[in-house]
């Protein structure tokens, strides 16, 4: 998902408490996502109730949000809404991976390749309205705020730090450098020591920031030109030049000025080229967004985990117990202060 700029990225290192106080959007579908792939259980399927209902999004979005409020941040969620037109062709490339994917799943199972079968699993993942709605309903149940966005949930959030509404944006895509976040939050629900079904290895997986300002200035670009060198690489909007990477993009972008001149010196064809950039300059947003979070709703919280979907009350209430103390701090002076 999203384009990899990671070669030419400044990033550094962090500890999530580096963050302490800070409102933070999170790009929904990319944190389901990673839910999804990552909570899973030994064999590769993910975490499911007694009615084989699927829970691994309800785990990640009750246990894992707790835990950074623990360390002080202050999440609020940020949804997809209608699609752009021109990114149904990267859905429709995921779904064909999908499909192969499950075929060779299909393969791998009548072969009785264990290692094989766990790894095709975990990229087998679909989000489906009912996990939207069902993560919604507990995020409310949480008291923690979530923005439906009109189009593309990462635009929506990275908006929201840019105009200052909050501070950062935890997502794993460098996308939202492209719509303007001041601060891109990565691995900050990833992290630790985790498997590579694929190398049959662990590796260290660390919490890192990526400052846009920092960036650009290290670059000697403006935030107009990344957006071109993206285009340039090919996003989830538009193909990329073929032969054209990050490093190559770059220096185009400094001896040319703009994609416009770097199309026309190197005599380039980028279909809808003006709205793509459209996209990224001046997403679909809202601009009227309003933040207020809740004290939990304890026996609704139980009901969706624990009477629903089965989840061990033993577990989840010390958690709940977290969330009150966490809204608590907040009314020390009054929760609208706060937050």
């Amino acid at each position: 998902m999203g384009i990899d700029l990671d070669p030419i990225l400044v990033k550094h290192k962090t500890a999530i408490k580096e963050f302490s106080g800070n409102t933070v959007s999170v790009d929904g579908y990319n944190m389901l996502y990673q839910f999804l792939s990552g909570i899973r259980q030994q064999d590769g399927t993910p975490l499911m109730d007694l009615s084989g209902n699927i829970t691994s999004h309800l785990s990640g979005i009750f246990y894992r949000t707790v835990s950074l409020m623990e360390e002080g941040l202050k999440p609020v969620y940020v949804f997809d809404g209608k699609p752009s037109p021109l990114k149904l062709r990267t859905l429709h490339e995921r779904r064909l991976l999908r499909e192969k994917n499950e075929v060779d799943l299909e393969k791998a199972i009548a072969d009785q390749d264990v290692e094989r079968i766990a790894r095709l699993r975990r990229t087998i993942n679909r989000i489906t309205p009912s996990m939207i709605e069902e993560s919604k309903q507990l995020l409310e149940a949480m008291g923690l705020p979530f923005v439906q966005a009109p189009s593309e949930g990462e635009a929506q959030a990275s908006t929201m730090c840019a105009e200052s509404l909050v501070q950062a944006v935890i997502s794993q895509d460098y996308d939202c450098l492209l719509f303007g976040a001041r601060k891109v939050l990565r691995n900050f629900t990833i992290y630790g020591r985790r498997r590579v079904s694929s190398r049959n290895i662990y590796v260290s997986v660390d919490p890192e920031y990526i400052d846009l300002q920092e960036n650009l200035s290290s670059m000697g670009i403006r935030r107009e030109q990344l957006i071109d060198m993206a285009i340039l690489v090919g996003t989830d909007f538009n193909d990329g030049i073929r032969g054209i990477g990050p490093k190559t993009a770059l220096n185009h972008l400094r001896k040319y000025g703009d994609i416009y001149s770097v199309v026309k010196e190197k005599k380039l064809e980028i279909p809808d080229l003006d709205k793509v950039r459209e996209i990224f300059i001046n997403p679909d947003v809202s601009h009227d967004v309003k933040i207020s979070f809740q004290w939990p709703d304890v026996d609704k919280i139980r009901s969706i985990l624990v009477e629903k979907h089965n989840f061990s009350e033993n577990r989840v209430m010390p958690y709940v117990e977290k969330l009150n103390n966490f809204m608590e701090k907040g009314t020390q002076s009054s929760l609208d202060s706060f937050f």
